[in-house]
């Protein structure tokens, strides 16, 4: 069932501008850097949040650099 929600979220980013898609990432990289800090504090209640994340900023990065390749 994860795999449908992970295209499904690829297939999003791939719709949206390489403007966008930096929004969605800066936005992303302040959301890890707040569960972090919640981490070390320890007031994070779902760790698992922080490796989806930093997945979600890797498949965003992705989708940035396949989109500038096929623009050149």
């Amino acid at each position: 069932m994860k795999a449908v929600k992970t295209k499904g979220y690829v297939k999003d980013l791939r719709a949206k501008s390489i403007d966008e898609l930096n929004k969605d990432l800066v936005s992303a990289k302040k959301e890890l850097f707040n569960l972090r800090f919640q981490n070390a504090t320890n007031q994070l209640d779902n760790t698992a949040r922080i490796k989806e994340v930093r997945k979600n900023i890797a498949r965003i990065q992705t989708v940035i650099t396949q989109n500038q390749r096929t623009a050149e």
